[in-house]
């Protein structure tokens, strides 16, 4: 059985998301968007790299300052593992719905996702890594419930990956870098070119990060 989102009115949700936003900008030194064209009339598959307490919060500054900053905001909601949100019940309030990998209610969480996603203007966050790695991991490793969930999806939808960096560099305060890139849309989706292609985006946005050191190629 899912534990399913009870989110706020969306003018409280819009509301908390600027908030949170004003706080990261004093609670952080730099937060960089390399962004990319969000496609009008689409519903939203955001997915990130998974390596911190502040990836939810990370994730809807994204939303913000980037999806919604040119698409109206018409629904928000993400995928958290079962146990979690029995931990933290008011996530349900801001769109956390639950998934317990392993258990049969699996293919019902993501049929809840693919159903949202069939609304144009709504966002789904999820995590493909399905647990926390450092950030500067070499190979992102999906779990297959994607090549599930994205063919179920009915209308336009486009897929968003973004790479999530931290440093320090110069400031004693953290800097975030959010390297986004377009995956295409739901339509015609293949499991191994997408994995692929955030492979080499991810590689490439911790190359980036490099400033000075030139690593041998293995």
């Amino acid at each position: 059985m899912i534990i399913k989102a009870r989110p706020f009115p969306l003018f409280i949700v819009r509301g908390a998301f600027r908030l949170l936003s004003f706080g990261m900008r004093l609670r952080f030194h730099k937060l960089v968007i390399r962004d990319i064209p969000i496609k009008p009339g689409h519903s939203y598959l955001l997915m990130c790299n998974h390596f911190s307490f502040w990836d939810g919060f990370f994730a809807a500054y994204l939303c913000l300052n980037s999806i919604f900053k040119t698409q109206e905001m018409k629904g928000f909601h993400f995928l958290i593992l079962k146990k979690q949100l029995q931990m933290k019940p008011w996530l349900r309030f801001f769109g956390g719905f639950s998934i317990a990998p392993g258990t049969p209610s699996v293919n019902r969480s993501l049929d809840q996702m693919a159903k949202l996603l069939s609304q144009p203007g709504h966002v789904v966050l999820m995590f493909p890594q399905g647990k926390l790695e450092s950030n500067h991991v070499r190979k992102i490793e999906m779990k297959d419930g994607i090549s599930y969930l994205i063919p179920k999806i009915e209308g336009d939808c486009q897929l968003i990956w973004s790479t999530q960096l931290i440093e320090y560099f110069e400031s004693l305060k953290t800097s975030v870098y959010f390297d986004m890139l377009d995956c295409g849309t739901a339509e015609n989706f293949d499991f191994d070119q997408f994995r692929n292609q955030i492979n080499i985006h991810h590689q490439a946005a911790i190359q980036r990060q490099l400033r000075f050191t030139q690593e041998d190629k293995a």
